[in-house]
């Protein structure tokens, strides 16, 4: 029994750590990735060693299973909680919106606007980019001012040049002023 039930938390350790591995991975933060899965492989080895010194005992087996499946459960609540990366809104507009160009713009969004022909009339278009953590703020902000837009999302894997390079750049050198006094 006591088998079973170390299995099982290391099963719900395991899982998570593979799920952030693999997000590290296609986050292109592969030295990150390497680390994490140093851990990874100890617990895996450890978890399945365990499950086969004896094939026989269903419970351990049981253990793993439902370990994994729970697992996945906090590894997605756990990624969604980290929110690692960026993500692109594209958000389409029937006028140009100038209250939501510019309160992004004042929230510290990137905002890009695109004047283009739709089937009946002008369009517009916003590309915003923001933290995958400020993604909640964005669209709190682009609800409450039109709510009737229509959005579409996609995560980036990486990104050069742009006012969010420029923005973290200069967050950057303040944080090294603020440690160096």
């Amino acid at each position: 029994m006591l088998q079973a039930l170390l299995i099982f938390v290391l099963q719900i350790i395991y899982v998570p750590v593979l799920t952030i591995r693999t997000i590290l991975l296609v986050k292109n933060q592969t030295r990150s990735a390497a680390g994490v899965g140093l851990l990874e492989g100890v617990i895996y080895i450890v978890s399945l060693g365990i499950v086969f010194q004896d094939l026989s005992n269903w419970m351990n087996i049981v253990a793993y299973v439902i370990g994994f499946s729970a697992g996945l459960l906090l590894g997605g609540y756990i990624e969604n909680k980290l929110a690692i990366g960026y993500i692109t809104y594209q958000v389409s507009l029937l006028d140009r919106c100038n209250e939501l160009v510019d309160e992004l713009r004042h929230s510290g969004f990137g905002v890009t606007v695109f004047e283009g022909e739709g089937i009946n009339s002008v369009r517009y278009r916003l590309d915003i980019v923001a933290k995958r953590s400020r993604e909640k703020e964005l669209l709190e902000i682009i609800n409450q001012i039109a709510p009737k837009a229509f959005m579409s999302s996609y995560e980036i894997r990486s990104f050069k040049g742009g006012y969010l390079t420029k923005a973290m750049k200069k967050r950057a050198l303040m944080k090294k002023k603020d440690h160096a006094s």
